[in-house]
């Protein structure tokens, strides 16, 4: 399949996919369950996850891995079942997206901090390598590193990704407005740095997921472009700030919401849309269609 890098270069604006966590709460996880584990145990509703974004129109859907690292898998007992985890996930998205749909392999963080020198960059390395890997085997073309908020673990796991498979790289940071026009990750990392850093790291595409409406993708954006023009840059929006009503958290943006920010985002320089907390094939559907009337 074309790299998503050259689809990019032929002026195409590409539609990525929603949430998964709250898809997958929605269909029975429960409170202290594994989400990963349901691509062993439940992976019939994890393609119906997967394949309800394909139906929806977008380009490219990602994989129910996001949090299939050691450390995290540690404390459900399936920290031996990495590369069977993140192999699994990448095989769904692919039965999914079929031949004619990327697939973006999912992997956060790891909930360890390197500063506060409880983990060590190769350990650090080491897990990314792992999931990096099993993704690659189970069919993903191309991997996201996202809701990174540490340069230097971002980093890492751009390099534990291109130096240990053959795929595209993307690497995503969680950012915060901090003041007129400024935006930093909880780490203290602005757009700026992360796109000087990540780009030397070797990412192909990078960009910021999570955190924030699609209201403010639009200055994160510009900020990016501000240090590099060329770089393909991927946005996944939440449904709006989130709202705790009625016993859960709530996304409140609806389709028609969010959809009217897509232009401004692709105006400021964005090449990927999508979404994250709280969106859903609806979302998305109303996504590719509003893009397809601004696109240049």
């Amino acid at each position: 399949m074309q790299p998503i890098a050259a689809k990019i270069q032929l002026q195409k604006i590409l539609i990525s996919d929603g949430a998964w966590g709250t898809f997958l709460q929605e269909k029975g996880l429960a409170v202290g369950e594994c989400p990963e584990s349901w691509n062993l145990n439940r992976p019939d509703d994890v393609l119906a996850i997967a394949k309800s974004y394909i139906d929806a129109g977008a380009d490219m859907i990602e994989t129910n891995s996001f949090g299939a690292n050691a450390f995290k898998l540690t404390p459900y007992g399936l920290a031996d079942k990495v590369y069977e985890l993140n192999k699994a996930a990448a095989q769904i998205s692919r039965k999914a997206a079929g031949d004619n749909h990327m697939v973006l392999g999912s992997i956060g963080p790891t909930g360890k901090m390197l500063m506060m020198g409880d983990i060590t960059p190769e350990q650090l390395y080491n897990a990314f390598r792992d999931q990096a890997i099993g993704l690659s085997d189970g069919g993903a073309d191309a991997l996201v590193v996202e809701t990174m908020s540490d340069i230097d673990e971002a980093v890492l796991a751009v390099k534990a990704c291109k130096e240990n498979t053959q795929r595209e790289v993307i690497c995503t940071m969680t950012f915060e407005k901090t003041g007129e026009d400024a935006y930093h990750t909880m780490m203290g990392v602005t757009p700026e740095q992360m796109t000087e850093e990540l780009v030397k790291a070797g990412a192909s595409i990078i960009g910021t997921n999570c955190g924030n409406g699609m209201a403010q993708m639009i200055g994160i954006v510009k900020a990016i472009r501000l240090v590099n023009n060329t770089i393909p840059i991927l946005v996944h929006a939440n449904a709006g700030a989130p709202i705790y009503r009625d016993g859960k958290t709530v996304f409140p943006e609806t389709p028609e919401q969010m959809a009217s920010y897509v232009c401004a985002v692709i105006d400021a320089g964005a090449n990927i849309i999508g979404g994250c907390c709280g969106t859903t094939p609806a979302h998305i559907s109303l996504m590719v269609e509003t893009a397809k009337k601004c696109r240049v």
